[in-house]
Protein backbone atom coordinates (compact mmCIF):
# COMPACT_ATOMS: atom_id res chain seq x y z
CA UNK A 1 0.00 0.00 0.00
CA UNK A 2 2.76 2.50 0.90
CA UNK A 3 6.29 2.06 1.38
CA UNK A 4 8.89 0.27 3.91
CA UNK A 5 8.22 3.36 5.98
CA UNK A 6 4.63 2.65 5.93
CA UNK A 7 2.93 0.17 9.05
CA UNK A 8 -1.08 0.72 8.61
CA UNK A 9 -2.91 -2.11 8.91
CA UNK A 10 -2.33 -4.20 5.72
CA UNK A 11 -6.02 -4.46 4.09
CA UNK A 12 -5.40 -6.87 1.62
CA UNK A 13 -3.98 -9.52 4.49
CA UNK A 14 -6.11 -8.83 6.97
CA UNK A 15 -9.02 -9.33 4.60
CA UNK A 16 -7.33 -12.77 3.67
CA UNK A 17 -7.66 -13.79 7.08
CA UNK A 18 -10.49 -12.17 8.69
CA UNK A 19 -12.56 -13.56 6.18
CA UNK A 20 -10.86 -17.00 6.28
CA UNK A 21 -9.48 -17.35 1.98
CA UNK A 22 -11.14 -14.44 0.62
CA UNK A 23 -8.73 -12.63 -1.30
CA UNK A 24 -8.60 -8.49 -2.46
CA UNK A 25 -6.18 -6.44 -4.40
CA UNK A 26 -5.29 -3.38 -2.23
CA UNK A 27 -6.55 0.18 -3.93
CA UNK A 28 -9.08 0.12 -6.98
CA UNK A 29 -8.53 1.49 -10.55
CA UNK A 30 -12.31 2.14 -10.73
CA UNK A 31 -13.41 5.51 -11.61
CA UNK A 32 -15.84 7.00 -8.91
CA UNK A 33 -18.94 9.62 -9.05
CA UNK A 34 -17.38 13.64 -8.36
CA UNK A 35 -19.55 16.02 -6.32
CA UNK A 36 -22.87 16.66 -6.87
CA UNK A 37 -25.28 19.40 -5.85
CA UNK A 38 -27.06 18.93 -2.82
CA UNK A 39 -30.53 17.30 -2.63
CA UNK A 40 -33.37 19.82 -2.25
CA UNK A 41 -34.67 20.18 1.50
CA UNK A 42 -37.90 18.22 2.61
CA UNK A 43 -40.36 19.13 5.12
CA UNK A 44 -41.51 21.94 6.94
CA UNK A 45 -39.12 24.40 8.83
CA UNK A 46 -38.44 23.31 12.70
CA UNK A 47 -41.07 25.24 14.91
CA UNK A 48 -39.04 28.86 16.10
CA UNK A 49 -38.32 29.32 19.75
CA UNK A 50 -39.27 32.24 21.25
CA UNK A 51 -36.36 35.00 21.81
CA UNK A 52 -35.68 35.43 25.45
CA UNK A 53 -36.81 39.17 26.73
CA UNK A 54 -33.99 41.70 27.36
CA UNK A 55 -34.46 41.06 31.03
CA UNK A 56 -32.86 37.71 30.75
CA UNK A 57 -29.45 36.55 29.82
CA UNK A 58 -29.64 34.95 26.37
CA UNK A 59 -29.19 31.00 26.58
CA UNK A 60 -27.00 29.17 23.85
CA UNK A 61 -28.84 26.68 21.97
CA UNK A 62 -27.17 23.52 21.19
CA UNK A 63 -26.56 23.04 17.29
CA UNK A 64 -28.71 19.71 16.73
CA UNK A 65 -26.20 16.84 14.66
CA UNK A 66 -26.80 14.21 12.77
CA UNK A 67 -30.38 13.31 12.28
CA UNK A 68 -31.52 15.86 14.59
CA UNK A 69 -30.47 18.65 11.98
CA UNK A 70 -33.34 19.76 10.29
CA UNK A 71 -30.25 20.54 7.27
CA UNK A 72 -29.20 16.40 6.73
CA UNK A 73 -32.52 15.51 7.12
CA UNK A 74 -32.66 15.04 3.05
CA UNK A 75 -29.44 13.07 3.78
CA UNK A 76 -30.80 10.94 6.60
CA UNK A 77 -34.09 10.24 4.56
CA UNK A 78 -33.07 8.78 1.45
CA UNK A 79 -34.33 5.80 -0.28
CA UNK A 80 -30.81 3.27 -1.07
CA UNK A 81 -31.09 2.19 -5.07
CA UNK A 82 -29.77 -1.54 -4.44
CA UNK A 83 -28.98 -3.48 -8.01
CA UNK A 84 -27.50 -6.62 -8.77
CA UNK A 85 -23.03 -5.32 -8.44
CA UNK A 86 -21.77 -5.55 -12.04
CA UNK A 87 -19.84 -8.75 -12.72
CA UNK A 88 -15.97 -7.96 -12.91
CA UNK A 89 -14.67 -10.30 -15.98
CA UNK A 90 -11.19 -10.39 -14.40
CA UNK A 91 -11.88 -12.29 -11.18
CA UNK A 92 -13.28 -15.75 -13.21
CA UNK A 93 -13.53 -17.32 -9.29
CA UNK A 94 -16.34 -14.69 -8.21
CA UNK A 95 -19.49 -13.29 -9.56
CA UNK A 96 -20.00 -9.92 -7.92
CA UNK A 97 -23.44 -9.70 -9.57
CA UNK A 98 -24.68 -11.79 -6.51
CA UNK A 99 -23.99 -8.72 -3.91
CA UNK A 100 -25.78 -5.50 -4.59
CA UNK A 101 -24.19 -2.28 -5.21
CA UNK A 102 -25.54 1.27 -4.88
CA UNK A 103 -24.45 4.66 -3.98
CA UNK A 104 -25.16 7.07 -0.72
CA UNK A 105 -25.41 10.91 -1.30
CA UNK A 106 -23.21 13.00 1.55
CA UNK A 107 -22.74 16.13 1.77
CA UNK A 108 -19.14 17.36 1.50
CA UNK A 109 -19.02 19.52 4.50
CA UNK A 110 -21.75 18.76 7.08
CA UNK A 111 -21.21 22.28 8.33
CA UNK A 112 -22.55 23.55 4.80
CA UNK A 113 -24.75 20.85 3.69
CA UNK A 114 -26.58 22.96 1.03
CA UNK A 115 -23.35 23.23 -0.75
CA UNK A 116 -21.44 20.28 -2.94
CA UNK A 117 -22.15 16.34 -2.34
CA UNK A 118 -20.29 13.26 -2.51
CA UNK A 119 -21.59 9.75 -3.32
CA UNK A 120 -20.49 7.40 -1.12
CA UNK A 121 -19.96 3.49 -2.63
CA UNK A 122 -21.91 0.85 -0.83
CA UNK A 123 -22.57 -2.92 -1.23
CA UNK A 124 -24.76 -5.39 0.50
CA UNK A 125 -24.69 -9.03 0.82
CA UNK A 126 -28.20 -9.72 2.18
CA UNK A 127 -28.59 -12.11 5.12
CA UNK A 128 -29.24 -16.22 4.29
CA UNK A 129 -31.63 -16.22 6.44
CA UNK A 130 -33.77 -13.64 6.16
CA UNK A 131 -36.46 -15.10 7.96
CA UNK A 132 -33.69 -14.65 11.24
CA UNK A 133 -32.25 -11.19 10.45
CA UNK A 134 -30.91 -9.14 12.77
CA UNK A 135 -30.34 -5.83 10.68
CA UNK A 136 -27.19 -4.76 8.83
CA UNK A 137 -23.57 -5.44 9.94
CA UNK A 138 -21.57 -2.33 8.54
CA UNK A 139 -17.83 -3.45 8.38
CA UNK A 140 -14.17 -1.79 7.60
CA UNK A 141 -11.10 -3.49 6.82
CA UNK A 142 -8.79 -1.24 8.08
CA UNK A 143 -5.85 1.48 6.49
CA UNK A 144 -6.65 4.07 6.17
CA UNK A 145 -7.59 3.37 2.82
CA UNK A 146 -8.98 0.07 2.74
CA UNK A 147 -11.85 -0.79 0.42
CA UNK A 148 -15.19 -1.95 2.25
CA UNK A 149 -16.59 -2.00 -1.02
CA UNK A 150 -13.73 -4.98 -2.02
CA UNK A 151 -14.60 -6.75 1.35
CA UNK A 152 -17.62 -7.60 1.14
CA UNK A 153 -17.24 -7.89 -2.89
CA UNK A 154 -14.60 -10.35 -2.90
CA UNK A 155 -16.03 -13.26 -1.38
CA UNK A 156 -19.71 -13.16 -1.43
CA UNK A 157 -20.60 -16.90 -0.66
CA UNK A 158 -17.65 -17.53 2.15
CA UNK A 159 -16.90 -14.22 3.09
CA UNK A 160 -18.60 -13.78 6.76
CA UNK A 161 -20.06 -17.23 6.21
CA UNK A 162 -21.68 -18.45 9.68
CA UNK A 163 -23.76 -16.38 11.80
CA UNK A 164 -22.82 -13.30 10.66
CA UNK A 165 -23.94 -13.77 7.35
CA UNK A 166 -26.84 -15.95 8.07
CA UNK A 167 -28.17 -13.35 10.30
CA UNK A 168 -27.11 -10.32 8.94
CA UNK A 169 -27.28 -8.25 6.21
CA UNK A 170 -23.09 -7.46 5.58
CA UNK A 171 -22.63 -4.03 4.54
CA UNK A 172 -19.22 -2.72 3.13
CA UNK A 173 -18.52 0.94 1.91
CA UNK A 174 -15.60 3.15 0.54
CA UNK A 175 -14.81 5.74 2.70
CA UNK A 176 -14.11 9.12 1.61
CA UNK A 177 -10.84 9.38 -0.91
CA UNK A 178 -10.67 5.79 -1.07
CA UNK A 179 -11.95 3.16 -3.53
CA UNK A 180 -14.94 4.39 -5.48
CA UNK A 181 -15.70 7.46 -3.38
CA UNK A 182 -14.22 10.54 -4.63
CA UNK A 183 -10.66 8.63 -4.68
CA UNK A 184 -7.44 9.98 -4.32
CA UNK A 185 -4.59 9.18 -6.67
CA UNK A 186 -1.90 11.69 -6.76
CA UNK A 187 1.15 10.12 -8.07
CA UNK A 188 1.05 8.65 -11.98
CA UNK A 189 1.92 5.33 -12.31
CA UNK A 190 5.96 5.36 -12.72
CA UNK A 191 6.28 8.19 -10.80
CA UNK A 192 5.05 5.81 -7.59
CA UNK A 193 7.48 3.06 -8.33
CA UNK A 194 10.59 5.82 -8.30
CA UNK A 195 8.64 6.93 -4.80
CA UNK A 196 7.74 3.85 -3.05
CA UNK A 197 11.19 2.20 -3.53
CA UNK A 198 13.73 4.69 -3.49
CA UNK A 199 16.33 4.18 -1.09
CA UNK A 200 17.65 7.87 -1.04
CA UNK A 201 14.04 9.70 -0.35
CA UNK A 202 15.48 13.00 0.23
CA UNK A 203 14.21 16.11 1.97
CA UNK A 204 11.58 16.65 -0.91
CA UNK A 205 9.91 13.29 -0.54
CA UNK A 206 7.01 13.94 1.76
CA UNK A 207 6.63 17.16 -0.79
CA UNK A 208 5.85 15.83 -4.44
CA UNK A 209 3.25 13.55 -2.88
CA UNK A 210 1.77 16.85 -1.28
CA UNK A 211 2.45 19.00 -4.14
CA UNK A 212 0.34 16.42 -5.99
CA UNK A 213 -2.39 16.10 -3.69
CA UNK A 214 -3.05 19.40 -3.21
CA UNK A 215 -3.30 20.32 -7.20
CA UNK A 216 -5.40 17.73 -7.91
CA UNK A 217 -7.59 17.60 -4.74
CA UNK A 218 -7.59 21.06 -2.83
CA UNK A 219 -11.33 20.99 -2.95
CA UNK A 220 -11.92 17.63 -1.20
CA UNK A 221 -8.99 17.24 1.07
CA UNK A 222 -10.26 19.11 4.17
CA UNK A 223 -13.16 16.72 4.21
CA UNK A 224 -11.67 13.05 4.08
CA UNK A 225 -10.59 12.65 7.86
CA UNK A 226 -12.28 9.66 9.66
CA UNK A 227 -14.91 12.47 11.57
CA UNK A 228 -16.27 13.08 8.80
CA UNK A 229 -16.42 9.49 7.94
CA UNK A 230 -18.01 8.49 11.08
CA UNK A 231 -21.10 11.25 9.91
CA UNK A 232 -21.43 8.99 6.95
CA UNK A 233 -21.95 5.94 8.77
CA UNK A 234 -24.97 7.33 11.03
CA UNK A 235 -26.35 8.44 7.12
CA UNK A 236 -25.81 5.17 5.72
CA UNK A 237 -27.52 3.51 9.30
CA UNK A 238 -30.19 5.30 8.92
CA UNK A 239 -30.52 5.08 5.09
CA UNK A 240 -30.54 1.47 5.72
CA UNK A 241 -33.53 1.44 8.43
CA UNK A 242 -31.45 0.44 11.55
CA UNK A 243 -31.87 2.15 14.62
CA UNK A 244 -28.72 1.46 15.78
CA UNK A 245 -25.26 0.87 14.45
CA UNK A 246 -23.97 -2.90 14.74
CA UNK A 247 -20.05 -2.60 13.12
CA UNK A 248 -17.20 -4.61 12.79
CA UNK A 249 -13.91 -2.98 12.36
CA UNK A 250 -10.81 -4.01 12.05
CA UNK A 251 -7.35 -1.74 12.82
CA UNK A 252 -7.85 1.45 11.35
CA UNK A 253 -11.14 0.31 11.50
CA UNK A 254 -11.32 0.30 15.12
CA UNK A 255 -10.35 4.20 15.44
CA UNK A 256 -13.38 4.86 13.35
CA UNK A 257 -15.76 2.82 15.27
CA UNK A 258 -14.59 4.68 17.97
CA UNK A 259 -15.09 8.35 16.65
CA UNK A 260 -18.41 6.97 15.66
CA UNK A 261 -19.31 6.37 19.33
CA UNK A 262 -18.13 9.45 20.34
CA UNK A 263 -20.21 11.75 17.79
CA UNK A 264 -22.97 9.57 18.15
CA UNK A 265 -23.31 7.98 21.34
CA UNK A 266 -27.11 7.12 21.67
CA UNK A 267 -26.85 5.30 18.25
CA UNK A 268 -24.56 2.56 19.13
CA UNK A 269 -25.73 -0.56 18.90
CA UNK A 270 -23.39 -3.89 18.54
CA UNK A 271 -19.75 -2.53 18.00
CA UNK A 272 -16.46 -4.72 17.37
CA UNK A 273 -13.09 -3.13 17.26
CA UNK A 274 -10.44 -5.44 16.63
CA UNK A 275 -6.50 -4.77 16.36
CA UNK A 276 -7.27 -1.69 18.25
CA UNK A 277 -5.31 2.33 17.84
CA UNK A 278 -5.09 4.22 20.80
CA UNK A 279 -6.44 7.67 19.69
CA UNK A 280 -4.54 9.61 22.50
CA UNK A 281 -1.56 8.53 20.71
CA UNK A 282 0.49 11.12 18.41
CA UNK A 283 1.26 9.95 15.25
CA UNK A 284 4.38 10.23 15.94
CA UNK A 285 4.47 8.17 19.46
CA UNK A 286 2.28 5.87 17.40
CA UNK A 287 5.16 5.21 14.60
CA UNK A 288 7.87 4.81 17.52
CA UNK A 289 5.38 2.08 19.27
CA UNK A 290 4.97 0.68 16.15
CA UNK A 291 7.71 -0.15 14.96
CA UNK A 292 8.47 -1.79 17.73
CA UNK A 293 6.31 -4.14 17.75
CA UNK A 294 7.58 -4.91 14.24
CA UNK A 295 10.97 -5.20 16.06
CA UNK A 296 9.45 -7.90 18.44
CA UNK A 297 7.81 -9.74 15.33
CA UNK A 298 10.75 -9.69 13.47
CA UNK A 299 12.95 -11.06 16.22
CA UNK A 300 10.21 -13.32 16.79
CA UNK A 301 10.37 -14.66 13.20
CA UNK A 302 13.69 -15.20 13.28
CA UNK A 303 14.70 -16.87 16.23
CA UNK A 304 11.86 -19.82 14.81
CA UNK A 305 13.30 -19.74 11.36
CA UNK A 306 16.58 -20.91 12.74
CA UNK A 307 15.08 -24.26 14.04
CA UNK A 308 13.59 -25.07 10.08
CA UNK A 309 14.94 -25.98 7.01
CA UNK A 310 15.27 -24.01 4.77
CA UNK A 311 16.98 -21.04 7.08
CA UNK A 312 19.33 -18.58 5.60
CA UNK A 313 19.54 -16.65 8.69
CA UNK A 314 21.99 -19.45 10.27
CA UNK A 315 21.72 -21.38 13.57
CA UNK A 316 22.19 -18.29 16.27
CA UNK A 317 18.77 -17.13 17.15
CA UNK A 318 20.57 -14.66 18.73
CA UNK A 319 21.92 -12.97 15.94
CA UNK A 320 19.21 -14.04 12.87
CA UNK A 321 16.94 -11.08 13.02
CA UNK A 322 20.45 -8.78 12.88
CA UNK A 323 21.92 -11.02 9.71
CA UNK A 324 18.49 -10.49 8.55
CA UNK A 325 18.38 -6.95 8.84
CA UNK A 326 22.09 -6.50 7.57
CA UNK A 327 20.99 -8.54 4.03
CA UNK A 328 18.06 -6.01 3.63
CA UNK A 329 20.19 -3.04 4.66
CA UNK A 330 22.54 -4.23 1.87
CA UNK A 331 20.16 -4.02 -0.76
CA UNK A 332 20.74 0.19 -0.57
CA UNK A 333 24.17 -0.61 -2.25
CA UNK A 334 23.63 -3.73 -3.84
CA UNK A 335 19.52 -4.18 -5.02
CA UNK A 336 18.90 -7.38 -6.55
CA UNK A 337 17.38 -6.97 -9.83
CA UNK A 338 14.12 -9.34 -10.80
CA UNK A 339 13.85 -11.68 -13.98
CA UNK A 340 11.73 -8.66 -15.24
CA UNK A 341 15.23 -5.81 -14.56
CA UNK A 342 13.05 -4.16 -11.86
CA UNK A 343 15.08 -3.68 -8.84
CA UNK A 344 14.54 -5.05 -5.58
CA UNK A 345 15.65 -2.01 -3.38
CA UNK A 346 16.40 -1.75 1.01
CA UNK A 347 12.99 -0.06 0.71
CA UNK A 348 11.16 -2.25 -1.32
CA UNK A 349 12.43 -5.39 0.62
CA UNK A 350 11.76 -3.90 3.52
CA UNK A 351 8.57 -3.40 2.72
CA UNK A 352 8.19 -7.01 1.66
CA UNK A 353 9.35 -8.81 4.68
CA UNK A 354 7.37 -6.48 7.23
CA UNK A 355 4.34 -6.29 5.62
CA UNK A 356 4.53 -10.69 5.88
CA UNK A 357 4.39 -10.39 9.14
CA UNK A 358 0.93 -9.05 9.64
CA UNK A 359 0.13 -12.48 9.03
CA UNK A 360 1.53 -14.17 11.98
CA UNK A 361 3.42 -17.51 12.42
CA UNK A 362 1.01 -18.30 9.60
CA UNK A 363 2.64 -16.53 7.23
CA UNK A 364 6.65 -17.74 8.42
CA UNK A 365 7.28 -20.75 6.05
CA UNK A 366 6.38 -18.63 2.99
CA UNK A 367 8.28 -15.82 3.94
CA UNK A 368 11.42 -18.41 5.08
CA UNK A 369 11.18 -19.85 1.40
CA UNK A 370 11.04 -16.32 -0.13
CA UNK A 371 13.96 -14.97 1.81
CA UNK A 372 16.08 -18.32 1.44
CA UNK A 373 15.36 -17.12 -2.92
CA UNK A 374 16.61 -14.01 -2.23
CA UNK A 375 19.71 -14.20 -0.04
CA UNK A 376 21.10 -18.07 -1.18
CA UNK A 377 19.98 -17.79 -4.86
CA UNK A 378 19.84 -13.66 -5.32
CA UNK A 379 16.45 -14.31 -6.69
CA UNK A 380 14.46 -11.00 -5.36
CA UNK A 381 11.19 -11.37 -7.55
CA UNK A 382 9.18 -13.18 -4.76
CA UNK A 383 10.65 -10.30 -2.20
CA UNK A 384 9.32 -7.91 -4.39
CA UNK A 385 6.10 -9.46 -5.27
CA UNK A 386 5.34 -8.87 -1.80
CA UNK A 387 5.87 -5.60 -1.43
CA UNK A 388 4.37 -4.93 -4.39
CA UNK A 389 0.84 -6.67 -2.89
CA UNK A 390 1.62 -4.30 -0.18
CA UNK A 391 1.80 -1.06 -2.18
CA UNK A 392 -1.27 -1.93 -4.43
CA UNK A 393 0.49 -2.86 -7.47
CA UNK A 394 -0.68 -4.81 -9.64
CA UNK A 395 1.15 -7.10 -12.25
CA UNK A 396 0.96 -4.42 -15.16
CA UNK A 397 2.62 -1.77 -12.95
CA UNK A 398 -0.44 0.28 -12.01
CA UNK A 399 -1.76 0.95 -8.35
CA UNK A 400 -4.31 1.18 -6.64
CA UNK A 401 -5.36 4.43 -4.39
CA UNK A 402 -5.06 3.23 -0.65
CA UNK A 403 -1.57 4.50 -0.63
CA UNK A 404 -2.56 7.80 -1.19
CA UNK A 405 -5.77 7.93 0.90
CA UNK A 406 -3.90 6.49 3.75
CA UNK A 407 -1.85 9.89 3.43
CA UNK A 408 -4.81 12.42 2.97
CA UNK A 409 -6.84 10.44 5.69
CA UNK A 410 -4.28 11.04 8.26
CA UNK A 411 -3.15 13.94 7.18
CA UNK A 412 -6.76 15.33 7.99
CA UNK A 413 -6.97 13.68 11.18
CA UNK A 414 -4.47 16.40 12.75
CA UNK A 415 -0.96 13.98 11.89
CA UNK A 416 0.12 17.93 10.35
CA UNK A 417 1.96 19.03 13.99
CA UNK A 418 5.37 17.84 13.99
CA UNK A 419 8.04 17.67 16.56
CA UNK A 420 11.15 20.00 15.63
CA UNK A 421 14.39 20.68 17.11
CA UNK A 422 14.86 19.08 20.23
CA UNK A 423 11.86 16.93 20.45
CA UNK A 424 12.50 15.34 17.07
CA UNK A 425 16.04 14.38 18.15
CA UNK A 426 14.57 12.42 21.56
CA UNK A 427 12.11 10.98 19.29
CA UNK A 428 14.43 9.27 16.81
CA UNK A 429 16.93 8.20 19.93
CA UNK A 430 13.94 6.52 21.43
CA UNK A 431 13.05 5.03 17.88
CA UNK A 432 16.35 3.58 17.55
CA UNK A 433 16.13 2.10 20.68
CA UNK A 434 13.08 0.22 20.63
CA UNK A 435 13.40 -0.45 16.86
CA UNK A 436 17.16 -0.62 16.11
CA UNK A 437 16.61 -3.09 13.18
CA UNK A 438 13.33 -2.14 11.73
CA UNK A 439 14.19 1.64 11.74
CA UNK A 440 17.86 1.80 10.80
CA UNK A 441 17.17 1.95 6.98
CA UNK A 442 15.52 5.59 6.81
CA UNK A 443 14.40 6.29 10.38
CA UNK A 444 12.58 9.86 9.73
CA UNK A 445 10.89 7.76 6.62
CA UNK A 446 10.00 5.29 9.82
CA UNK A 447 8.65 8.50 12.36
CA UNK A 448 7.00 10.28 9.61
CA UNK A 449 4.56 8.06 8.05
CA UNK A 450 3.20 9.62 6.41
CA UNK A 451 4.67 13.06 6.43
CA UNK A 452 1.91 15.40 6.61
CA UNK A 453 4.64 18.21 7.66
CA UNK A 454 4.02 20.22 4.54
CA UNK A 455 0.22 19.12 3.55
CA UNK A 456 -1.85 21.97 2.52
CA UNK A 457 -5.45 21.03 4.14
CA UNK A 458 -5.73 22.13 7.33
CA UNK A 459 -7.27 19.85 10.63
CA UNK A 460 -8.56 21.23 13.81
CA UNK A 461 -8.61 17.25 14.82
CA UNK A 462 -6.36 16.30 17.85
CA UNK A 463 -5.21 13.20 19.12
CA UNK A 464 -7.62 12.78 22.49
CA UNK A 465 -8.81 10.11 24.86
CA UNK A 466 -12.29 9.06 23.19
CA UNK A 467 -14.92 8.67 25.62
CA UNK A 468 -18.21 7.33 24.43
CA UNK A 469 -21.01 8.40 26.53
CA UNK A 470 -23.19 5.28 25.28
CA UNK A 471 -24.49 2.97 27.59
CA UNK A 472 -24.23 0.30 25.01
CA UNK A 473 -21.26 -2.17 25.76
CA UNK A 474 -18.35 -2.04 23.13
CA UNK A 475 -16.23 -5.25 22.79
CA UNK A 476 -12.74 -4.44 22.22
CA UNK A 477 -10.22 -7.07 20.57
CA UNK A 478 -6.40 -7.48 20.73
CA UNK A 479 -3.74 -9.65 20.28
CA UNK A 480 -0.60 -9.94 22.33
CA UNK A 481 1.89 -10.68 19.60
CA UNK A 482 0.10 -7.91 16.76
CA UNK A 483 3.13 -6.02 15.32
CA UNK A 484 0.63 -3.53 14.03
CA UNK A 485 -1.35 -2.32 16.61
CA UNK A 486 0.17 -3.30 19.50
CA UNK A 487 -2.04 -5.09 22.36
CA UNK A 488 -0.97 -2.10 24.81
CA UNK A 489 -3.77 -0.05 22.43
CA UNK A 490 -6.39 -2.63 23.12
CA UNK A 491 -6.06 -1.97 26.54
CA UNK A 492 -5.81 1.55 26.29
CA UNK A 493 -8.83 2.25 23.82
CA UNK A 494 -10.93 -0.10 26.23
CA UNK A 495 -10.12 1.79 29.20
CA UNK A 496 -10.84 5.21 27.15
CA UNK A 497 -14.26 4.22 26.25
CA UNK A 498 -15.29 3.73 29.56
CA UNK A 499 -18.59 1.00 28.64
CA UNK A 500 -16.12 -1.63 27.25
CA UNK A 501 -15.35 -5.08 27.40
CA UNK A 502 -11.43 -6.45 26.50
CA UNK A 503 -11.01 -9.76 24.48
CA UNK A 504 -7.81 -11.31 23.96
CA UNK A 505 -6.14 -13.08 21.74
CA UNK A 506 -2.68 -15.10 22.49
CA UNK A 507 -0.26 -15.25 19.64
CA UNK A 508 1.43 -13.54 16.72
CA UNK A 509 -0.34 -11.55 13.63
CA UNK A 510 -2.58 -8.54 13.08
CA UNK A 511 -6.28 -8.23 14.23
CA UNK A 512 -7.83 -11.83 15.94
CA UNK A 513 -10.98 -12.81 14.24
CA UNK A 514 -9.14 -14.62 11.53
CA UNK A 515 -6.60 -16.24 13.91
CA UNK A 516 -9.13 -17.84 16.48
CA UNK A 517 -12.16 -19.94 16.18
CA UNK A 518 -12.55 -19.00 19.90
CA UNK A 519 -12.31 -14.90 18.86
CA UNK A 520 -14.77 -15.68 16.34
CA UNK A 521 -17.37 -17.54 18.67
CA UNK A 522 -17.04 -14.86 21.18
CA UNK A 523 -17.74 -11.91 18.28
CA UNK A 524 -20.39 -13.64 16.57
CA UNK A 525 -22.67 -14.29 19.97
CA UNK A 526 -22.73 -10.87 20.79
CA UNK A 527 -22.82 -9.22 17.23
CA UNK A 528 -25.90 -12.05 16.77
CA UNK A 529 -27.30 -12.61 20.17
CA UNK A 530 -25.48 -9.71 22.65
CA UNK A 531 -23.90 -12.05 24.25
CA UNK A 532 -21.27 -9.65 26.44
CA UNK A 533 -17.78 -11.93 26.29
CA UNK A 534 -16.44 -12.09 30.39
CA UNK A 535 -14.36 -9.22 31.50
CA UNK A 536 -10.64 -11.20 30.95
CA UNK A 537 -11.64 -13.52 28.39
CA UNK A 538 -8.24 -14.96 26.56
CA UNK A 539 -8.95 -17.21 23.75
CA UNK A 540 -5.55 -19.15 21.83
CA UNK A 541 -5.11 -18.89 18.44
CA UNK A 542 -5.95 -21.42 15.84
Amino acid sequence: MITRSSRRALTAAAISVVLAGCSSSAGSTDAAPGTASAPAAAGASPTATPAPTPTQPPTPTPKPTGEADPALKPFYGQQIAWAPCADDPATTKVDESVVQCATLKVPLDYAAPAGDTIEVAIVRNPAVKQDQRVGSLLVNPGGPGGSGVRMVKGDPKGGFAGPLHDRFDVVGFDPRGVGLTSPVKCLEDQARDEWVTTDTPGAEHGKVLADACQAKYAKILPFVGTRNTARDMDVLRAALGDPKLDYLGLSYGTYLGSLYAEEFPDRVGRLVLDGATDPATSLIQHNIEQQAGFERALKAFAADCVGKNPCPLGKDPEKAAQKLADFLDGLKEHPLTTAGGRKVTANAAWTGVLSTLYGGDQAWTNLRNILSFAMLRDKGDYLLDLADGYNGRDEKGRYGVSADAYTAIHCADGATNAPTGEQLQAALTELAAKAPLVSKHEPTMALFDPDCRIWAAPSAEKPHPIKSGSSATIVVVGSTGDPATPYAWSEKLTAQLGHAVLLTREGEGHTAYGHSACIRAAVDGFLVDGTVPAAGTRCQSD
